[in-house]
């Protein structure tokens, strides 16, 4: 998928837009994302300050650097580019070269000129590099309106993100700027999709003065509420998405140019780094999913920051304490199929004080009921879930009575431990179902399918008993290939009591050829999703 364009654009100065982009990018950049960002508020350039410490040198060139390589022919915007230093994939752009030279280069520009020559079109080539190399281009754009605001809110980006603080004349400037934005954008020649815009209130201080900052909550809610038309999922209200949109004001951050999400690795809900968390992940997932957002918060910052990294192990088996003697014979079966597993005991603390999982799935070995603990560990696991391909199967023992299971565990397809199939069976139907191979039919707590069929393979029965065998598994074969899991659990069990021998005599046989070769063809349907598991695995996780 090709990357997005986000441009962060403010009509006044002051509103933090440097730093909010600054923030959001690292934060995009530790979640697993390739990040670029361009420095284009050319007049007053400061984004390379925020990254300066990482930076390997000081910036030998930049965006005007694009306009003397059009107007040499050449294209190679990457050559301006530089990487940051342990923050994951973060490239930046800047504005130029920091010289006295750089002054010069800015004011010798002439927008509308470049455009006649032919810019634009050097330009979008310049988009298309970028959204092919990179997950998300984040654009610091110049505050008010100008030639280049311009091509920074219409030509170059898929979003804008509008900030603003709790007055009237940053609010209505910033509204207006995204009008003239959309309309600017419909005469391009280029092909775009219509513009989608996120208000983000920032500079917000409600610790003081509660009433007053309710009622600015309002006004800002009503004025930018058409904004949310094109993106806002219909069940959610505008009030409620401007809360969550929402950067507070912190004294503390206010000095100097700082990366608090850099220090607050899991900030609580009263810090900056909290804030950003949120409005970065609805720029993770491109404005979509907000009602998962409305609905929780936590989850579903977690269920991005989580989305783009590697786990450490695909599987967590849950243990209940008297059964690990079973649960290190199914991990020890996992792992030599090269399932990367790690296990977890009941009363082991260590998992909930754990700020993300390592386990992509949970194994819930479950004997007779679902202890507390294991309860607050599938909870844990969902809370943490939401939005991602990540599953819970419950394991039942023998005597466990799905029906009598919570229903968030009761509900969930399960594998049955059971004389017939072991912990190597259930490891193989597990890695089955991770992979989304389900069985045929659906699975009998009494009723072992194969195995019946192998016993009456190896049965010995009059020649009239195979007659009636021969019919039922005929009639078996359209059943489990249709999946009828009912006229498949009749069929098996008339044939349970057809291979059962009542003849003391000598006149007994082996099945005819033509049964086996049915039998055969049962057992080799039943078991081809199991043993298409069995085959190398090139991918890095089942997920």
């Amino acid at each position: 998928m090709p990357g997005s364009i986000f441009t962060f654009y403010s009509y006044k100065g002051g509103v933090g837009r440097s730093f909010a982009l600054a923030n959001i990018a690292v934060l995009l950049a530790r979640w697993g994302h390739r990040v670029l960002c361009l420095d284009w508020d050319l007049e007053a350039p400061g984004l390379g300050d925020y990254f300066r410490p990482r930076l390997p040198a000081r910036p030998s060139g930049g965006v005007v650097d694009l306009v003397d390589d059009f107007r040499q022919g050449r294209f190679r915007p990457e050559a301006h580019v530089q990487r940051l230093t342990d923050v994951g994939v973060l490239d930046l752009l800047a504005a130029g070269r920091e010289d006295p030279g750089y002054v010069g280069q800015v004011q010798e520009i002439d927008w509308d000129r470049l455009y006649e020559d032919g810019f634009g079109e050097y330009l979008e080539q310049c988009r298309e590099q970028w959204i092919a190399h990179y997950d998300f281009v984040l654009v610091d754009s110049r505050t008010g309106i100008s030639d280049i605001g311009g091509i920074c809110t219409a030509h170059l980006p898929d979003h804008l993100v509008l900030l603003f603080t709790a007055n009237r004349q940053s609010i209505l400037g910033a509204m207006d700027a995204a009008r003239r934005a959309d309309a600017a954008r419909n005469l391009l020649p280029f092909d775009r999709a219509r513009l989608t815009v996120m208000p983000v209130l920032s500079r917000f201080d409600n610790r003081e003065e509660y009433d007053r900052s309710e009622t600015w909550r309002r006004i800002v809610a009503d004025e930018t509420a058409e904004l949310y038309r094109m993106w806002l999922d219909q069940t959610v209200e505008p009030a409620t998405m401007a809360r969550h949109l929402t950067l507070p004001y912190v004294s503390y951050w206010s000095f100097g140019e700082q990366l608090p999400v850099l220090s607050e690795q899991t900030p609580s809900a009263d810090q900056i780094g909290f804030a950003l968390e949120t409005v970065a992940a609805v720029i993770a997932c491109r404005l979509d999913r907000t009602d998962l957002l409305a609905e929780n918060r936590d989850a579903y910052v977690a269920a991005v920051r989580t989305s783009r990294r590697e786990f450490k192990y695909e599987v967590r088996v849950s243990i209940p304490r008297p059964l690990v003697g079973i649960a290190n014979e199914l991990v020890g079966a996992l792992e030599r199929r090269g399932v990367r597993v790690v296990k977890s005991l009941s009363g082991d603390r260590s998992l909930l004080a754990r700020a993300e999982d390592d386990a992509r799935h949970l194994c819930l070995l479950v004997d007779g009921k679902v202890s507390r603990w294991q309860s607050a560990e599938v909870e844990l696991f969902l809370h943490r879930t939401l939005g991602q391909d990540r599953r819970v199967i419950p394991v039942l023992t023998t005597g466990t009575d799905a029906a009598g299971l919570p229903g968030y565990v009761g509900n969930l397809r399960y594998l049955r431990l059971s004389d017939a199939r072991g912990p190597a069976g259930v490891a193989r139907d597990l890695i089955g179902q991770l992979k989304g191979f389900t069985p045929l039919v659906e699975p009998d707590d009494d009723l072992d399918l194969p195995g019946l069929l192998g016993r009456a393979r190896e049965a010995k029965l009059r020649a009239s008993r195979w007659d009636l065998v021969d019919e039922l598994v005929t009639a078996l074969q359209p059943a489990v290939g249709s999946g009828d899991s009912g006229r498949t659990r009749d069929l098996a069990t008339d044939l349970a009591i057809a291979i059962k021998s009542r003849s003391s005599n000598d006149d007994l046989h082996a099945a005819p050829p033509q049964v086996r070769q049915s039998i055969d063809w049962l057992l080799r349907t039943l078991d081809v999703r199991a043993r298409t598991t069995t085959k190398p695995n090139h991918r890095k996780d089942l997920g």
